[in-house]
């Protein structure tokens, strides 16, 4: 039987055609690699993981800017503050000087962005979910590889990114006008000086000390004096009854008869520049009205503790001003900054002029000194308003997940309307009998702290127009308060709600 023997050898046009290869792509050695290469395949599994999950949230959220983009009162929203802003800077004109115009437009600047973007806010993230769930659509999201807290997640990034940038442009436009309004307008220039002092900057303040253990020590008196002669309202329970006799010891302290004089010690001023200027702000009230509506006192401003040595060994001046200053408004004087203590420590001295023939109360006093700049406050305030929307954000997915879309934009904006007056809603509640005020303690107060509070020191308009900090400490403690517990546990809540819901029922 013949055999068959089969050459081993390779031939040679396959030979020839190997060196051709390796000549044009020749063997790298491991030093020799690229380094994105060693960086793609010695790439993790759960990095690849994070990774697909970072690209399915942002695939969601730009899904939601587009549906946004088309929603008609984003456009509405747009064009009203593009038209409305140039408009206010023009016809506003506060109290016919510069610095009520650019109190007034920027009070109502801030105030209109704020309102209509917290609208759109409530509308965008009530409707970008609840839409997708009535058309059908969120069927082709969910039976992908897409979970469903990926899906909540990137709505609301979507909502946020839209914020943002709407919140930044028309804060830069407001900034913007602001600015143009002071050098278009043409003021004395003390005025201006005036201006760049009270308005564009950032004033810190302390307000008026007040003696706790002496107000306390008035309130017990009177309590036992009520008790004693069983005086005791029997519908107020006793935090409210004490809370009306400490108001009434503090008005008490502050009365200054005719003639008289009554003094404030402040601490702890430190201010930027010693050659600045701080100031002095009040308000007078009056047991009775005077005939011009006026106050007429002598304020002295320094350290009063030099009084015991000579008029050579003083160390910082005393100042002294004679105002004559309208009932019932705030007032403000500036004074040089030398005037406070190597320790920090100022005392304010008034004297009630016998021409007024009245009781004088000087409420609310105030020493401002500068603490930063305005731009750096701007920047702050504008957090502050973001802060809001994204709490607002969270809220409208958070209710979108479970309600229809009437229901959740009408509790969102039941909720931002009480958040607008809370402090008034939490005052009103507070007057109530003792058997009630224990079952408000304990039922109703928890759920209205969780409510947002949008008004009072968490008003961000008053900051610009009054020139006054908002401190870095108490913007980030509202941050996390409202953000990272507020809107966290809303959107927790969401992302459980809409993970157990059945979206559709099978069919046979």
């Amino acid at each position: 039987m013949p055999i068959c023997l089969v050459s081993l050898q390779k031939p040679r046009h396959r030979l020839r055609r190997q060196k051709r290869s390796a000549r044009r792509f020749p063997q790298r050695s491991p030093a020799t690699t690229p380094k994105r290469w060693i960086e793609a395949f010695s790439m993790t599994l759960p990095a690849k993981a994070e990774m697909a999950k970072m690209s399915k949230l942002w695939a969601v959220a730009k899904n939601t800017i587009a549906q946004a983009v088309r929603m008609k009162v984003v456009a509405v929203v747009i064009v009203l503050l593009l038209l409305l802003l140039p408009i206010m800077s023009r016809i506003m004109v506060g109290d016919n000087t510069l610095h009520g115009k650019l109190q007034t437009f920027i009070s109502y600047g801030l105030s209109l962005t704020s309102l209509l973007l917290c609208v759109l806010t409530i509308v965008i993230s009530c409707y970008t979910l609840t839409s997708d769930l009535k058309s059908k659509e969120i069927f082709l999201v969910v039976t992908k590889p897409v979970r469903r807290f990926q899906i909540v997640c990137g709505k609301l990034l979507g909502v946020i990114i839209i914020d943002i940038f709407l919140l930044a442009v028309f804060s830069g436009i407001i900034y913007a006008l602001t600015l143009t309004i002071s050098k278009v307008t043409e003021v004395e220039a003390v005025e201006s000086v005036k201006i760049q002092r009270e308005f564009f900057t950032a004033r810190d303040g302390i307000k008026d000390p007040i003696d706790k253990d002496r107000v306390n020590k008035m309130v017990a008196i009177a309590y036992a004096n009520l008790d004693k002669n069983d005086e005791l309202p029997p519908a107020m329970s006793e935090g409210r009854i004490r809370d009306q006799l400490r108001q009434q010891a503090l008005a008490a302290m502050q009365l200054v008869g005719v003639g008289e004089t009554r003094a404030w010690e402040f601490s702890n001023l430190r201010p930027l520049d010693t050659d600045e200027t701080i100031f002095i702000r009040y308000k007078y009230e009056v047991a009775q009205d005077t005939a011009d509506m006026k106050v007429r006192g002598s304020w002295r401003v320094g350290d009063f503790r030099q009084a015991r040595y000579g008029p050579g060994q003083w160390q910082t001046p005393v100042y002294e001003v004679n105002r004559a200053d309208v009932i019932g408004t705030f007032h403000e004087f500036e004074i040089p900054a030398d005037a406070i203590a190597e320790d920090g420590k100022l005392m304010l001295g008034f004297y009630n002029l016998p021409i007024n023939n009245a009781t004088v109360m000087p409420q609310e006093v105030e020493v401002l000194y500068r603490a930063g700049s305005f731009g750096a406050n701007y920047l702050r305030v504008t957090a502050l308003i973001l802060a809001r929307l994204v709490f607002l954000a969270a809220l409208g997915i958070s209710l979108s997940t479970w309600l229809s879309f009437p229901v959740a934009i009408l509790i969102c904006v039941v909720i931002f309307c009480v958040g607008i007056v809370s402090g008034f809603v939490t005052e009103s509640l507070e007057v109530l009998s003792t058997s009630v005020q224990m079952f408000y303690n304990f039922t109703i107060r928890p759920v209205l702290w969780f409510f947002p509070r949008f008004d009072g020191d968490f008003n961000p308009t008053h900051f610009m127009v009054e020139g006054k900090l908002l401190s870095i400490p108490f913007l980030m403690k509202t941050v996390a308060v409202l953000v990272g517990v507020k809107a966290l546990v809303l959107t927790l809540f969401g992302i459980f709600i809409f993970s157990n819901r059945e979206i559709a029922k099978p069919t046979a």
